[in-house]
C-alpha cells in the first residue's frame, strides 16, 4: 500500500461560481417570458389584420348591431396593446386591453364554441382561452423588473 500518496493533501474540489437565482429573479423571468409569449402570438394576429383589413369584423360588428368603425379597436388591441406588452410599459394596463379584446373576439366569433371539445378531447377555444388568461394573469402580476417601466410604475 502506497501511504505516501495517500497521507498527501489534496486540492479542494473547485467550487463552482454559480449561484443560483433568487426568487424574485426567477419571478421577474417568468413574468418576462409570459409577457413575450403573449405579446409576440398576439401580434402575429394583428399583423395579420394589418394586411387584411378589419373589414370581417366591422360585418360581425354590424351583425350584433354595433357600428361597424368599431372594428378599428382591434388594432389598438391587437397591435398596440402588444407592443406595449413586449416593452413592458403600462404592462397592465396593456394586458387588460388585451383581455376585453379577447372577450369581444370571443362574444362575437366563437360563441358558439364556448362549450365544445375538440376530437382530441382538448377545448375547442384553447388558444383564445391561452391568450385570455395569459393576459388577465400579465394584469395580475404586473411587469416585473425585467421591462421598460420596471416594477415601480402604476400600471406595471
Amino acid at each position: 500500500m502506497n501511504t505516501v500518496a495517500a497521507n498527501t493533501p489534496r486540492a479542494p474540489i473547485a467550487s463552482s461560481s454559480f449561484t443560483s437565482p433568487s426568487p424574485a429573479a426567477l419571478d421577474d423571468a417568468g413574468k418576462l417570458l409570459l409577457r413575450v409569449t403573449i405579446g409576440v402570438l398576439v401580434l402575429l394576429h394583428g399583423i395579420f389584420k394589418l394586411s387584411a383589413g378589419v373589414g370581417f369584423i366591422g360585418g360581425m360588428l354590424a351583425k350584433a348591431g354595433l357600428p361597424g368603425s368599431l372594428a378599428y379597436l382591434v388594432y389598438v388591441g391587437e397591435i398596440v396593446a402588444p407592443l406595449l406588452l413586449l416593452a413592458g410599459y403600462w404592462t397592465r394596463a396593456a394586458a387588460g386591453v388585451i383581455v376585453i379584446n379577447m372577450i369581444v373576439a370571443l362574444g362575437l366569433v366563437h360563441m358558439a364554441d364556448l362549450f365544445a371539445l375538440t376530437k382530441q378531447g382538448g377545448w375547442a377555444l384553447e388558444l383564445q382561452g391561452l391568450y385570455l388568461f395569459g393576459a388577465l394573469t400579465v394584469v395580475l402580476l404586473g411587469a416585473g423588473r425585467f421591462s421598460v417601466g420596471g416594477t415601480s410604475g402604476r400600471w406595471n
